[in-house]
């Protein structure tokens, strides 16, 4: 590092500098900060990083605290893995749209799923009608699995559940039909996103109360614990809290007060630390802020070491290393001048690339019009594949370690994400500040400030708030779903109820609520009854019964 005698010569010159050379030309606006607000100066020197020590606080890749990357050659050993959301109509929709992008190259299965399957509702339920397979795929039972994995050799694919309050019931499913395959669960790779808090927060596709959430979290990282050696077992999420309006230090710090909760419930069950933290997973959003993204991934891996090995001690130096999936932002995307969102989708997969990630998906062009198209779809995947195999950033280890501004303002966005994280804890822990209302009015206020510049064109969107068409903007190619696939999954889900044996689904909800109001791990059961074809919306239901339903708070 500098010495201090360097430090103060650099600092004279600067001011030098500021006073005879930069105030003669007046800058483009009086302030200048990211996205998420933080101040950016003209210049960055070794002023800025003084305090910075490199084996300390940076390291080398593969090793604590992991700011370089998680593993030691990163993408110049193994590429990240191409993933795509996939989820439209019926199962039977979703498996051909599956089949489709393999053949384009997707290394990874990830299923998103319609609001009522989110929710835990069957698409039969009144509040599901106009909804069902909308912005996702329907799944209503083991039958609805079954045909959403036909054809598609379950052990040789990784698979992605973005399912959260209805994990038990979704992770069942896959676990029956794994079972009728034949295959053993200790060859299956993949992911339950099962992160309920974010839910009552930021997504809003909620069911049970904060806290009885967190308990049936628990149950499945028990269960995966002692059955499921290769799984996720949760895929902690901060892509909705920046999309509710949060900012950097938001989608940070709520996330790992997330996982702060979590694991002292587990901890509390008598689960051990380094039995858990290697099974995490987490996603994040890529905003547009090309250089604050970069310092963010950066960042997390830091905090993420440090809260696993200081707080938890963790001894496993797999407990400490995160490993992240990273999507480019619906919610930065526009739906006037869509064409813009490639241009968007590329700088976001450029700065995941940049910044370390293991697995990414480029949202699609016209995501903010519709479910993608397979066009959409395919262009996704080529961007992915063009970032990886001829831009070169895959060839060198974090390139932009030692970059004056890049090291500032990691630690920036991390002594953010700190204060966010203390904060919540001052106040008693996430799921108390969910249920008291304290997180929604904090995004919505952030959301809120976001908006006026946008309004006020002191943050300017392109097409959206400038650089207007001037003609009539044609409308690409999208997806619609059609009329007929609620009717064919009604019309399915009427069949199963007609044709299973009902009083085994009778006697297996009645164990599994017996279970529940015990407070033991209801997994078991609700396999049991998914094994029988139980509904989803059966199987929540009867957990609802006994767990509670959560009622949002009035925050103004």
């Amino acid at each position: 590092m500098y010495k201090k005698e360097e430090i103060e010569r650099i600092a004279k010159k600067r001011r030098e500098w500021e006073d005879d050379v930069l105030s003669k030309t007046p800058p483009r606006k009086t302030e200048f900060t990211t996205i998420s607000g933080i101040p950016i100066k003209d210049i960055y020197t070794p002023e800025d990083i003084e305090g910075l020590d490199y084996v300390r606080d940076l390291g080398f890749p593969g090793e604590y605290p992991f700011t370089r990357g998680a593993y030691a050659p990163m993408n110049r050993g193994r590429p990240w893995t191409i993933r795509q959301v996939v989820g439209v109509g019926t199962a039977k929709e979703t498996n051909e749209r599956h089949k489709f992008v393999m053949k384009q190259g997707q290394t990874g299965m990830s299923n998103d799923f319609d609001v009522p399957t989110c929710i835990g509702l069957d698409s039969d339920h009144p509040l599901a009608e106009g909804e069902v397979g909308r912005v996702g795929v329907a799944i209503d039972s083991l039958a609805d699995m079954e045909i959403l994995y036909d054809g598609i050799p379950i052990e040789k694919a990784n698979h992605s559940f973005t399912i959260n309050h209805p994990t038990l019931a979704i992770l069942s499913m896959f676990l029956c039909l794994v079972e009728k395959q034949g295959v053993s669960f200790n060859n299956i790779r993949g992911t339950t996103q099962n992160d309920p808090l974010k839910e009552c927060f930021a997504m809003k596709m909620f069911s049970f109360p904060p806290e009885s959430s967190v308990k049936l979290l628990v149950d499945t990282w028990e269960f995966a614990a002692k059955y499921l050696p290769r799984w996720n077992i949760t895929n902690l999420n901060g892509y909705p809290t920046r999309d509710s309006g949060g900012a950097v230090h938001h989608e940070l710090g709520l996330t790992f007060a997330s996982a702060i909760e979590y694991f002292d419930a587990a901890l509390k069950r008598g689960m051990v630390v380094d039995e858990i933290a290697p099974r995490i997973s987490l996603m994040w959003y890529v905003h547009m802020n090309f250089l604050e993204e970069i310092a963010k991934f950066r960042a997390m891996r830091r905090i993420w070491a440090k809260l696993m090995k200081e707080r938890y001690g963790a001894k496993n130096p797999q407990s400490w290393k995160l490993r992240m999936h990273a999507q480019t932002g619906g919610g930065a995307y526009t739906y006037q001048q869509p064409e813009n969102n490639i241009v968007r989708g590329t700088i976001g997969g450029m700065a995941a690339a940049l910044g370390g990630v293991q697995s990414m998906a480029i949202a699609c062009f016209d995501e903010a019009l519709s479910i993608p198209s397979e066009k959409a779809h395919r262009l996704s995947i080529r961007t992915q594949q063009i970032i990886c195999h001829e831009s070169g950033i895959p060839d060198v280890v974090d390139p932009f370690a030692g970059s004056y501004y890049m090291e500032w303002l990691t630690s920036e966005v991390e002594e953010r994400t700190w204060k966010v994280i203390d904060d919540i804890e001052e106040k008693g822990g996430l799921a108390k500040c969910v249920d008291n209302g304290y997180v929604d009015r904090m995004l919505t206020e952030e959301a809120y400030k976001f908006n006026q510049a946008v309004e006020k064109k002191e943050r300017i969107i392109v097409g959206v708030n400038e650089f207007l068409s001037e003609e009539e903007e044609e409308e690409p190619e999208i997806f619609r779903v059609s009329e007929e696939t609620e009717r064919i999954q009604l019309a399915n889900l009427k069949r199963l109820k007609e044709e299973r044996n009902n009083l085994q689904v009778q006697k297996a909800l009645d164990d599994l609520r017996r279970v529940a109001e015990k407070n033991e791990n209801v997994m078991p059961y609700c396999i049991e009854a998914s094994k029988v074809y139980a509904t989803e919306g059966e199987i929540m239901g009867a957990l609802r019964e006994i767990y509670g339903e959560f009622k949002p708070p009035s925050i103004f």
